[in-house]
């Protein structure tokens, strides 16, 4: 896994001051998603992972509490339009654990799939569309993104004119 604290050139990324603007971006992520995408949320303990899960939930019109699937691993979220899976890996103890889970069958065009702590699932994941990496910058956090795919290119430009 590469460092992700400096943009490369592909990567783009915006800093948010506090909670409120970090759901704020995640609403703006939810106005760019078309369907289908796979996206990997990057980050310690604590970076807002969650709080940004909440803001896409919300911008797809979620009005519920949204909590970090940490014990569960996966909570699904079925909303008018598709569903959206919150995936919290940091409790796997084997990638090959979500073969039980039929972890296969929640990658489709209705849904969408965030999935923090990524690596615990690697060779068994998908690539990601999006790779989102959140850091501490000053006071805030920075969320530095790069696409994978074709899907995530899209997604990543539409991305380019968030403002929060």
């Amino acid at each position: 896994m590469r460092n992700n604290s400096v943009p490369q050139e592909s990567d783009s990324s915006v800093f948010v001051a506090d909670e409120a603007a970090m759901v704020g971006f995640g609403q703006q992520l939810a106005q760019a998603i078309s369907g289908g995408e796979v996206i990997f949320l990057n980050g310690d303990l604590g970076m807002g992972k969650t709080t940004l899960s909440r803001g896409v939930l919300q911008g797809f019109g979620h009005q519920g509490s949204v909590k970090s699937p940490t014990y569960t691993l996966v909570e699904p979220y079925e909303l008018e339009a598709l569903t959206v899976f919150h995936f919290d890996l940091y409790r796997l103890g084997d990638p090959e654990e979500l073969e039980y889970l039929g972890i296969r069958d929640y990658f489709t065009d209705q849904s969408i799939c965030l999935i923090e702590w990524p690596e615990r699932g690697e060779g068994i994941l998908p690539v990601a569309d999006l790779l989102l990496t959140i850091n501490v910058e000053q006071r805030g956090r920075r969320i530095t993104w790069q696409a994978q795919t074709e899907k995530g290119r899209q997604l990543a430009d539409k991305l380019k004119s968030c403002t929060v």
